[in-house]
């Protein structure tokens, strides 16, 4: 059984790399050059030498991704450089089979917006592959690694120096454009990677610990932990109860612990994935 599941969950990471390394083609093809958007990347590169020398962007972007591959395949293991080839070549190859499609818009506006979506769910799907499609989304997985920075903070931290490069290249409002498409892109691969909160964590912080506890088993029929804690000022023992509550749950929640306890101290954040009994499975 395990082995089953694991080849089933290799093949599907294949199939997260190819699609995800396809979407991006097109949504640059499709938004992003030919509004000339160089919203970072090894992309964004390509757009700027189109612009400057009108060099296939296809071409251009397998000269850039060949040693970038190889410093992930060194410092990322073989394995992650097995599925990074893959998304290496699908993505350039997929930019030059595309390459004479007609542009989704010409408003520039829109495509760094679309662009920005299109772009950030392709790599956001790659990079659930555990892969990359080479280029500088494979050095922000590096900076990933080794940082603890999320990956779409490493993908701005990195490409936000190609969008500028592309006002001084082409005009500040393009790379205006690109600042907003490379935006767009970080937080769209952020929702890929983390997905759209729907449950809420609370922390809570009251002298009525046991009337607090039961009210939450017997009105939403949720667990509670209690994490042991000492109150900075006093130096007495106060335990914290924490609850995760789906987002449709929280406002009951919160009615609940104001109706036990109105003095209750309450600290509430986003919960992006849980897993366990009365949630996703693992």
């Amino acid at each position: 059984m395990k082995g089953t599941h694991d080849l089933r969950n290799n093949i599907l990471e294949y199939v997260y790399v190819i699609a995800g390394a396809a979407i991006v083609a097109i949504g640059f093809n499709a938004f992003l050059l030919p509004n000339q958007v160089a919203s970072g990347g090894v992309s964004g590169i390509s757009t700027i030498l189109h612009g400057l020398f009108g060099w296939n962007p296809g071409l251009v972007q397998y000269a850039f991704n060949i040693p970038l591959f190889l410093a992930g395949v060194v410092l990322l293991g073989k394995k992650f450089g097995v599925k990074s080839f893959i998304g290496t070549i699908t993505l350039p190859l997929v930019v030059l089979l595309t390459d004479n499609w007609e542009p989704w818009t010409s408003n520039p506006l829109l495509g760094a917006l679309f662009g920005g979506i299109v772009v950030g769910l392709g790599i956001g799907l790659v990079f659930k592959g555990n892969a990359s499609t080479g280029g500088t989304d494979l050095l922000a997985q590096i900076i990933t690694k080794y940082t603890g920075l999320t990956l779409g903070t490493s993908v701005l931290l990195i490409d936000g120096l190609i969008a500028i490069s592309a006002a001084v290249v082409f005009d500040l409002e393009k790379g205006l454009y690109a600042l907003i498409g490379l935006y767009v892109t970080t937080k769209t691969i952020d929702i890929i990677q983390l997905g759209f909160s729907q449950s809420k964590m609370v922390y809570i912080i009251t002298l009525k610990q046991d009337e607090v506890r039961d009210a939450i088993y017997a009105e939403i029929n949720r667990g509670v932990t209690k994490l042991p804690a000492i109150g900075g000022y006093t130096g007495e023992a106060r335990p914290v109860l924490m609850v995760v509550v789906y987002q449709t749950e929280f406002t009951k929640l919160k009615q609940l612990i104001r109706t036990v306890d109105p003095s209750a101290f309450v600290i509430v954040s986003d919960a992006y994935e849980v897993l366990g009994e009365g949630f996703k499975r693992a």
